[in-house]
């Protein structure tokens, strides 16, 4: 079981390497060419094999040698021989002769024998379109052949008119345990059926393959959920993915704790200046937006410098708690790691320690009165380890009782609040003030701005210090709308969205990785990303009664 486990995920992992590099390569070859790339297929035909209850299906919808063509430092080759090599197959002769514009793999089912007595063996099928059977079929035997001749036990069966082959390995003698490394460990079944080569890690996995393609009503292509996933698939997506969420959690050994959202198709789209990857999830009851989807540019963003590593800007903070980012918040950190509020101390650690510090309830204290346009930014601070903040809020009727909470929250945190004048402008600012003592005679007095907020126009601003204020106040035509790079990362995203979150990377990733730790680890499964990613921003751009649409554009150095 192990052994099927590991050679089938290092499949799946082989092909979600390839669709990163691949992000790497794409990048660089539009800027520089004027070829326009468009994918000749628009969904996967594959599903007609993986059963509807499959919990997830991974396609890549382009021939990897289109991608290998664009790529600049021949990872995606590297990457091919590396995993080939461990199945003794030269891609180039082989593979390519015969390879189509499709590669799917699919977890079919979460125990093969359906006997969980005996552990746990989960289905994985790979599908690759062919546009020769004949070349593919031989591909098959001699691979097979070649398997027999390595140590495994080859057998052939008819099923359904569909020639199959699988093998085992056959069981070592004791002269042979000290090197089980000439034996092949796992195994494989194998057929060729239409246009398709499919490879299975069992022929009950085959078996059911066929079964679907002749039982229409068994597979993917016809389930109700599936079929209303594709409508939202883009016309030039490269790479899809569907995912049925209950049953992921059970193949993960996981407890779905909320059940907002049954499903989720995830699909990526390659542009001139990087990577689209949307997301959509479908729900069977009613689920709320955070607010009235935004028509126009949020006016809070004249106030953030344009300077900033992070910015988030959108309306309404009211219906946060209760809304359908939250309820999909709530279903995924619940079910990973058992309550949101084990997420939020491991992923949102700066929040909390804010919490903490202040005294604060976010929902309550805050979110209870921004009712109109807001804009959060993270500014990097060169004199200190911990970066300012800025926080833009609308006025509206709920503004004054809200600053008069967040003063009440300074005094009971043992803050003075006073007025000054900045830069000729009349500020609130939350002091600490701290006697020190040289001698006896001498008694000074200390204070330090824990924050500080005023008025322009209509608008309300708070930074955590006054140099940060004073930033703001002193270079209001540098403003943030102004930022090329976010103006024209913000033109993929549909012009009626609910906000953005917007990362500036090349300034923000040594203050995120300090303030998140696990962002390391992310960074590596997302090298080819990682290593020439700009910005990133995130935007949720489509909310129906049962449907919550967005996506993150990875915007990719030229």
């Amino acid at each position: 079981m192990n052994n099927q486990r590991s050679f089938f995920g290092f499949l799946i992992a082989g092909v979600i390497a390839v669709l990163l590099i691949a992000v790497a390569g794409f990048y660089w070859f539009f800027g520089k060419s004027p070829v326009k790339f468009s994918t000749p297929i628009s969904q996967p035909g594959a599903a007609v094999f993986v059963s509807k209850l499959s919990p997830v299906m991974v396609s890549l919808l382009v021939n990897p040698d289109r991608l290998q063509a664009i790529e600049q430092k021949g990872e995606i080759s590297q990457l091919k021989n590396s995993f080939l090599a461990k199945s003794n197959i030269n891609y180039q002769n082989d593979i390519k002769p015969w390879l189509n514009n499709e590669i799917t793999l699919a977890v079919t089912s979460q125990d093969i024998d359906r006997d969980p007595e005996n552990g746990l063996q989960p289905g994985y099928l790979m599908a690759l379109a062919t546009d020769d059977p004949e070349k593919s079929r031989e591909f098959v035997e001699v691979l097979f052949s070649k398997r027999a001749l390595a140590g495994t036990n080859l057998q052939v069966e008819q099923y359904k008119g569909v020639k199959l082959l699988y093998d085992y390995p056959e069981i070592a003698k004791p002269a042979e345990i000290q090197n089980p490394k000439s034996k092949i460990q796992n195994s494989l079944a194998g057929a060729v059926i239409d246009n398709f080569v499919l490879f299975a890690n069992d022929i009950k996995v085959l078996r059911e393959a066929i079964n679907n393609v002749q039982a229409p009503d068994l597979n993917l292509s016809s389930y109700a959920e599936y079929q209303q996933a594709l409508k939202e698939l883009p016309k030039d997506a490269v790479a899809v993915g569907f995912l049925n969420l209950p049953l992921v959690a059970q193949w993960q050994g996981l407890e779905l704790r909320e059940s907002t959202y049954n499903s989720q198709l995830i699909s990526l789209v390659l542009n001139s200046q990087g990577l689209l990857a949307e997301s959509t999830f479908f729900s069977t009851s009613e689920v709320v937006p955070v607010s009235i989807p935004l028509s126009k540019p949020v006016g809070a963003l004249q106030y953030i410098p344009k300077s900033v590593g992070l910015a988030i800007a959108g309306a309404n903070l009211t219906n946060l708690g209760n809304s359908n980012l939250a309820k999909l918040w709530q279903q995924g950190t619940a079910t990973i790691y058992g309550s949101p509020e084990e997420a939020f101390s491991r992923w949102l650690k700066p929040v909390i320690d804010v919490q903490n510090r202040w005294g604060l309830n976010l929902n309550e204290d805050i979110f209870s009165w921004v009712v109109g346009e807001y804009a959060i930014a993270i500014l990097p601070n060169q004199a200190n380890t911990n970066p300012d903040w800025v926080f833009v809020v609308e006025k509206t009727p709920q503004l004054a009782s809200g600053i008069a909470r967040l003063d009440d929250i300074a005094k009971n945190s043992g803050f003075n609040v006073s007025s000054l004048t900045l830069n000729q402008q009349k500020v609130s600012a939350w002091t600490e003030l701290t006697a020190t003592t040289q001698d006896q005679a001498n008694v000074n007095v200390e204070a330090k701005i824990r924050g500080a907020h005023t008025s322009i126009d209509n608008y309300e601003i708070f930074t955590s210090d006054l140099g940060a204020l004073e930033k703001i106040l002193s270079s209001r035509e540098n403003s943030f709308l102004d930022n090329a790079n976010f103006q024209n990362d913000v033109a993929v995203f549909p012009k009626s969205n609910q906000g953005y979150v917007y990362i500036d990377w090349k300034k923000s990733q040594n203050i995120l990785e300090h303030q998140l730790p696990i962002l390391k680890f992310v960074e590596v499964l997302g090298k080819p990303l990682f290593n020439n990613l700009r910005s990133l921003t995130v935007s949720s751009y489509r909310s129906e009664s049962k449907t919550l649409k967005g996506g993150i554009f990875f915007h990719l150095d030229s």
